[in-house]
């Protein structure tokens, strides 16, 4: 059923009679007396007495008018909901995130978006691979998934968003003697504490899948981790921050169904900045986690 046939059904009961509801929506008499006339063979029930002194309800009319005002406020309050999520003055992003960017960079990138729009609700999907991340961007389950470069997948669109700088974080005692920045030739010597099947610069001596508990294991002498710089600048208390020679860098992009983004998504984006990496960085720089025999 067209809606407007609905709106000038509840427009000829509030003015009472098609003349003045005509003029109030600046349509032609003969075509509202048209439209009123096709929703009762919608209908199949007559809404309007026709008498010499204008329409009157029937018994069909009064029954139907509730309803009609009840549809119309339903599409009313979703117009608003949609014109609030486009106007991002609600609504909700899903992002899925490897671990490791849960960590750095989305915070700071998430935080960029709620300054902007701070009634957007946004959630963080935690997952183990960049293979679930596409998973979950593919399914639609989230809008949006931050992975490492290169990490794309074929059925999705990629956009790089930044390069981000590592750094090896380590305990005082084991820090002592290293130069600044630390050579291959030392990080191959050093043990290091990494999660579950992660890569190393040297030999590996605790998998932990805890991030929380990586940091605290540094913290308390166990060994070495390679983590975002800046997180370690900020965030760690009690660790010696170093960086490498040369220089280990991640790129980060992020993954979006093919198509228009949506407003949430497309601010998200617009807050991260979409900056691409430098390309001598991505010649010269050692992505994270990888081994010194490796690069």
């Amino acid at each position: 059923m067209d809606l407007r046939l609905i709106e000038y059904f509840v427009a000829v009961v509030d003015h009472g009679g098609v003349t003045r509801a005509a003029r109030e929506l600046y349509v032609a008499q003969p075509s509202l007396s048209q439209a009123i006339r096709t929703l009762e063979r919608q209908l199949g029930v007559t809404l309007f007495e026709r008498t010499g002194r204008g329409l009157t309800l029937t018994r069909d009319g009064e029954a139907f008018t509730g309803p009609a005002r009840r549809i119309l406020a339903g599409v009313g309050h979703a117009r608003d909901r949609v014109r609030t999520v486009r106007d991002l003055g609600g609504g909700r992003l899903e992002i899925a995130a490897l671990a490791a960017l849960a960590v750095e960079p989305l915070p700071a990138l998430a935080a960029a978006l709620r300054r902007r729009h701070p009634a957007l609700l946004v959630g963080v999907l935690d997952c183990a691979s960049a293979a679930e991340v596409a998973g979950k961007v593919r399914t639609g389950e989230a809008e949006a998934g931050l992975v490492e470069l290169p990490g794309g997948d074929d059925a999705l669109r990629c956009v790089e968003l930044c390069t981000q700088e590592y750094a090896v974080v380590l305990p005082p005692a084991l820090a002592a003697g290293l130069p600044d920045p630390v050579p291959e030739a030392a990080l191959a010597e050093l043990p290091f504490v990494v999660e579950p099947g992660g890569a190393a610069a040297g030999p590996v001596v605790v998998e932990c899948a805890h991030r929380q508990a990586i940091w605290d294991l540094v913290r308390h002498g166990a060994g070495a981790a390679l983590l975002p710089r800046r997180f370690a600048e900020e965030s760690l208390d009690g660790v010696v921050v170093r960086a490498t020679e040369p220089p280990t860098r991640r790129r980060v992009g992020l993954l979006v169904r093919p198509g228009p983004l949506s407003p949430a998504a497309a601010a998200f984006l617009r807050a991260a900045g979409g900056q691409p990496a430098d390309a001598a960085s991505r010649t010269n720089a050692r992505p994270a986690g990888e081994s010194p025999a490796s690069s």
